[in-house]
């Protein structure tokens, strides 16, 4: 495929599709809906999750610092305003995990992957805003992760605590997850929104506390193997998890994305022999027709099917080996991942179910089943997990890519 074509497809998709979809979901009242099945039916009365509704503040915002359309930025300022007031705990700090539709508090954990996301998505904002009350948000989330959720002991952080800040016993971040001290996701995402708040306020703690994050990762995240560990005891034993592709290919090029945040070249090389085993270990995940699988279990077993975001960072992971690592196969994978996503994945109207009227079209189905060509119709198109980070910062970063 030519380069131009594929950039000029990014973008269509990102402005021609993606962002028109969630536009689609702002609620009057405040906020966007929460849930919108397989068919384009919008669940205005869903719980909205803190996750759903940072990764909209984050992708708005990003899109709006690359592009520079008002209705971007309007959007962001309109989803920000609706989690300050549902989503922050005014009392006792934090975020939680989800509000009901009517903004009311629905489950108040404080889960770490949480936090994380709402620094993300708040230094973003800061970047394309100034606006010194979204960068306080960001820092105040970043000194309650400090204070409460550190582990100075062992290392790394605490995976969640109660509302108010008290230990659980279900730790677990969602249904697929195993109830662990410490994984890998959330340190995973912290590590990413540590490094873009780091790049707007660049506080010595908080460069303290990222280059932290990037050893826990080298030394004890990454298995010897390449692939990551995704679960760990409190004192670092790992527990025994699935292989996890997309993770392996995502952290690849996060990995050297958050060490360049820190301006030190000895850390960036640092970083470098890890991402690009990280980077061989997720492609043993790819299927003939370019796509990647979910995981392999720890029995052996394997889930074939092919989930939107592990095919978004497929994109992503390869077109960083390919351009940052000298991989020259790099790009070929991203661009056959690509195709599959034109062709199994986006949801257009020729190729969607029946739907019902005023039901939305657009969007990505959540995967395929495992034949790698029927559509997972069980999942939702927005959700809580289902959300536009992914496929938005896929397209962003091939659009700076070739830029």
């Amino acid at each position: 495929m030519d380069i131009n074509l594929f950039r000029n497809e990014i973008l269509s998709e990102l402005e021609g599709d993606i962002l028109p979809f969630w536009l689609s979901l702002r609620d009057p009242s405040g906020g966007f809906y929460g849930e919108v099945t397989s068919n384009g039916d919008v669940l205005e009365e869903a719980p909205r999750g803190e996750i759903l509704n940072a990764r909209i503040i984050w992708s708005f915002a990003a899109a709006y610092g690359s592009l520079g359309r008002k209705e971007y930025l309007d959007a962001a300022l309109h989803c920000r305003d609706w989690f300050v007031s549902h989503l922050v705990d005014q009392e006792n700090g934090g975020v939680y995990w989800s509000a009901s539709s009517d903004g009311s508090p629905l489950d108040t954990k404080k889960q770490l992957y949480s936090q994380a996301f709402a620094i993300y998505a708040f230094s973003e904002l800061f970047k394309v805003t100034s606006d010194k009350t979204d960068l306080e948000v960001a820092t105040k989330l970043f000194n309650i992760v400090e204070r409460k959720f550190r582990d100075f002991a062992n290392g790394g952080y605490t995976e969640a605590l109660s509302q108010d800040f008290s230990p659980l016993d279900d730790m677990s971040l969602s249904a697929h997850d195993i109830n662990a001290d410490k994984t890998m996701n959330s340190h995973l995402h912290l590590m990413e929104a540590y490094a873009n708040l780091y790049s707007v306020w660049p506080d010595p703690f908080l460069r303290e506390a990222l280059m932290d994050l990037l050893r826990l990762t080298c030394q004890k995240i990454i298995s010897p193997s390449g692939h990551l560990h995704l679960y760990f005891k409190n004192d670092w034993t790992v527990i025994p998890g699935a292989v996890s592709y997309g993770h392996d290919i995502e952290t690849s090029w996060l990995l050297l994305e958050c060490a360049e945040a820190l301006g030190n070249p000895q850390v960036t090389e640092y970083v470098k022999p890890y991402c690009v085993a990280l980077g061989a270990a997720g492609n043993e995940g790819l299927l003939p027709d370019g796509s990647m699988m979910y995981e392999i279990h720890p029995d052996g077993s394997s889930d074939r099917s092919r989930q939107w975001w592990v095919q978004a960072e497929t994109v992503v992971g390869n077109l960083w080996l390919w351009k940052y690592h000298s991989d020259t196969e790099g790009l070929p994978r991203a661009l056959s991942c690509w195709n599959f996503i034109k062709t199994h994945l986006l949801a257009s109207t020729s190729c969607h179910p029946e739907r019902s009227e005023g039901s939305l079209s657009g969007e990505w189905y959540w995967g395929t089943q495992e034949d790698g060509v029927t559509p997972d119709l069980e999942s939702p198109k927005a959700g809580f997990w289902k959300c536009p980070y992914h496929n938005t910062r896929m397209c962003l970063e091939a659009l700076k890519i070739f830029a």
